[in-house]
């Protein structure tokens, strides 16, 4: 019964309220969401907003410090809500380490969480037609993008899998480091200091180790140019031989971690027996592959691999068939080198299957590509069934092929 001078709201405005006060979403873990937030990481700071369900702001973008003293400001504004912890959904972009101590010290206090991948939200705020694109912005977007329910949650890593990506991550910064000093040294001993330049010619590029750079740091100190500006190319080569042989000494402390690590380690046990796969190549398969109990399909790990093949077409155009390359491009990385040198040795499950396809026609790029899905396909398969030895007829029965 209407009172007074009150009116029955029309269907219309029925409707709109409707869209306005969706009713709250459920967390996956049960409890319903009252709040949602968004925050955009920086290495310096980070910005964050609060909304309701319904999308209606109820804190603007403030920008916090990254560091305890901005957590502290942020999450009082937090407890001024009235949810407890459970009910509050936090959505962040997995920035490596940038964002990880933020997300530590959330989880700790019970706030529901949810990792994205920037690419989604970079993805969604192109779809929403939005043409600035700020920290404040990127905030709201992520705020934004999980109460639409459309955004895939990022993986977030065990202690072990994180051991990992952190030793191996640093390994290849270092083995690049290492290799950029050798080029270096390279092209001034060519430049005429004889004893350095018949040392490195009789040591293949790929064999450079601690006692190499030893052998060139006591050279490169009794030896000089003798070509032009020959003092400062002196200085130049002690430098880079000194420089080399620390980087050279760290690979090895960091070697001998990760060998400590896959022997510790019962999930790597079936992927320890498949003779193509060095130490390092084993700690990267698990750094970056993570729990691969996550994934239902083979063919969702080479996927998630970048290793599917991406085809675009449009009209009458035929773009070519080509990888799609998302997801760990150390992965790939190190496919790449096992697969190239395993191709050339007849003992190699991997090898023989290269030069199968090849004889078959296959180009000899599209056959390399081939035997990395392979590798990945196998790997993901004495990953998931971690009591299964390993048996060569897994290459030829393989999904991947």
């Amino acid at each position: 019964m209407m009172r007074g001078n009150e009116q029955e709201p029309s269907l219309k405005e029925k409707r709109r309220c409707a869209m306005k006060m969706p009713p709250p979403a459920p967390s996956s873990e049960g409890a319903v969401i009252k709040y949602v937030c968004g925050i955009d990481i920086g290495s310096q700071c980070c910005v964050g907003c609060i909304c309701r369900p319904d999308k209606s702001v109820v804190i603007k973008s403030i920008t916090f410090a990254n560091a305890r003293e901005g957590w502290q400001i942020w999450e009082e504004k937090l407890k001024q809500l009235d949810a407890p912890a459970g009910e509050i959904l936090i959505g962040m972009e997995a920035t490596s380490r940038y964002g990880e101590n933020l997300y530590q010290e959330l989880e700790q206090r019970g706030y529901v969480l949810r990792l994205f991948h920037p690419g989604q939200t970079h993805h969604f705020h192109q779809q929403r037609g939005l043409r600035a694109k700020t920290d404040r912005l990127d905030a709201m977007t992520i705020a934004r993008a999980l109460l639409s329910g459309e955004a895939r949650m990022g993986y977030v890593p065990d202690e072990q899998v994180t051991t990992y990506r952190e030793l191996v991550r640093l390994h290849t910064q270092l083995s690049d480091t290492a290799a950029s000093y050798q080029n270096e040294l390279q092209a001034l001993v060519e430049a005429g200091v004889e004893p350095l330049f018949q040392l490195l010619r009789a040591q293949p590029a790929a064999h450079y180790g601690r006692p190499t750079a030893k052998k060139l740091v006591a050279l490169a100190n009794q030896s000089v140019s003798s070509g032009r500006a020959r003092a400062g190319r002196s200085t130049s080569l002690r430098i880079l031989c000194d420089q080399l042989e620390h980087t050279q000494a760290n690979l090895a402390r960091l070697n001998t971690e990760i060998e400590q690590l896959l022997n510790t380690d019962p999930g790597v046990k079936g992927l320890q027996q498949v003779p193509e796969f060095g130490p390092k190549t084993l700690a990267v398969l698990r750094a970056e592959l993570g729990d691969v109990q996550r994934f239902s399909r083979i063919d969702e790990v080479i996927a998630y691999g970048g290793m599917d093949i991406e085809i675009k077409e449009s009209g009458l155009w035929k773009g070519k068939a080509k990888l799609s390359k998302h997801g760990s491009g150390l992965l790939r990385r190190v496919l790449y080198m096992s697969a190239l040198r395993c191709i050339h040795r007849k003992e190699s499950a991997f090898g023989a299957s290269y030069q199968r396809l090849v004889q078959r026609g296959l180009k000899k790029g599209s056959a390399l590509m081939a035997v990395m899905r392979k590798m990945l396909a196998v790997a993901a398969h004495l990953l998931m069934h971690e009591d299964e030895e390993y048996d060569r007829s897994l290459v030829c029965g393989s999904a991947a092929g």
